[in-house]
């Protein structure tokens, strides 16, 4: 029997346009009444609490601005958005992921943050054969591990490769890497590794921690002590806060070292807490606060009132793109679920998203996107990551999907 959730926890979740029930562990958004063929469901399972709860809050914030802007009909069908907690861990979802598609019968699975539980999933898509949209897991071999797996993130060497291209051409000559130990961070390691070397640069030393109860300090120590132009960073965005506190604590900010990395370390939800230690801190990432576009700006109020005055982040505008594109898909199919249909539908899908220009590659059923250099700067009073160079239309490449 599934637990429910507690009650202190469904009092902190926002009502969504429509029904909200709480009840059997599960949040379900829907608006009047509508015959059980006519209903189409989408699972959205996120980590609602643990230590990704922050992801959790952007995605939930996401999902209720989207339909409050969008409705909840499509084809003339009703949608249904079942919200599950899946606190992050990897058997969490695959259990999730099952009571969704045997109980709920949904027609889209979709969430998984970090890593581990959207790779845990894709087995269930796969013998379910329904899609899998992915929104906060960023491993290099997610698409390669279900061919119903569609990503409206980012893969890791999609925005790491922009940054060290920018460090080798921008005066960088020495780097450490230091990464969080698991898939993508040792992706990230790689890719920048990988690109930093073939562009002339030399990699000191690579600085792996652990992904459980880090302490950063003796590794920021580390690559103090090797004296390097700059201090190439990865870990989760749910992490972050921690790892640039103390890089603050130990003077890293006033050492003379760069501090580059993709874009997590620099979360716009939390980027204020961090206060002015983080100014200057040089970040590739697909999506900012500050992207300078009508579209983006009306997205970024339209979160605030959704989530409570947060700012969305890389996190929420995956999930706005994931529910537009399963809207988009359906509306293409005729309101037609079938698995197949729609990840057909979603191939080669275009359009303009508060990031800028996206689509879905055919080939590899990753975003086609902008990636941006972003630097940390005091804008009206508030930290943002400020765009400032534009690597357009950046592919993941299909060879990677499938040899890693």
């Amino acid at each position: 029997m599934l637990q429910a959730l507690p009650e202190a926890l469904a009092r902190r979740l926002p009502v969504f346009a429509g029904a909200f029930v709480v009840g059997s562990g599960c949040i379900a958004l829907a608006s009047g009444d509508a015959s059980a063929q006519d209903v189409i469901k989408i699972g959205l399972s996120a980590p609602l609490t643990g230590p990704f709860a922050e992801n959790g809050k952007q995605m939930l914030a996401a999902a209720k601005l989207f339909m409050e802007e969008n409705g909840t009909t499509v084809a003339g069908r009703e949608i249904r958005l079942i919200i599950r907690d899946d606190s992050g861990l990897p058997d969490q979802a695959r259990r999730i992921a099952q009571e969704l598609v045997v109980n709920d019968k949904v027609a889209v699975l979709a969430g998984y943050n970090p890593t581990p539980p959207a790779l845990a999933v894709a087995p269930i898509a796969t013998e379910a054969r329904i899609p899998e949209i992915v929104v906060g897991a960023v491993a290099s071999i997610i698409t390669a591990r279900s061919p119903y797996i569609v990503r409206t993130m980012y893969a890791q060497s999609q925005v790491t490769v922009p940054m060290a291209q920018w460090a080798a051409r921008n005066g960088i000559k020495r780097v450490v890497t230091l990464v969080s130990d698991y898939s993508p961070g040792l992706d990230a390691e790689k890719a920048f590794v990988d690109e930093f070397g073939a562009d002339g640069g030399e990699i000191v030393e690579s600085v792996r921690v652990p992904l459980q109860n880090p302490d950063y300090a003796p590794y920021l120590q580390r690559a103090r002590d090797a004296n390097p132009d700059a201090l190439f960073v990865w870990v989760p965005g749910g992490l972050a806060a921690a790892l640039m506190r103390q890089y603050a604590e130990r003077g890293l900010n006033q050492s003379g070292i760069k501090l580059i990395g993709v874009g997590d370390i620099t979360d716009d939800a939390v980027l204020n807490q961090a206060g002015d230690a983080m100014l200057g801190v040089i970040t590739a990432m697909q999506y900012s606060a500050a992207h300078p576009t009508p579209l983006n700006k009306a997205f970024v109020e339209g979160f605030k009132r959704a989530g409570n005055g947060i700012r969305p982040d890389h996190m929420g505008v995956g999930v706005y793109d994931a529910l537009h594109l399963i809207y988009a898909a359906i509306n293409k199919t005729g309101g037609n679920t079938n698995g197949d249909a729609l990840i057909a539908a979603m191939k080669g899908m275009a359009w303009e998203s508060p990031r800028g220009p996206v689509s879905i590659d055919p080939d590899t059923r990753e975003m086609i996107q902008d990636v941006y250099i972003r630097r940390v700067e005091e804008v009206s009073g508030e930290l943002y990551n400020v765009e400032f160079e534009k690597f357009p239309a950046v592919k993941v490449p299909a060879k990677t999907e499938r040899t890693r």
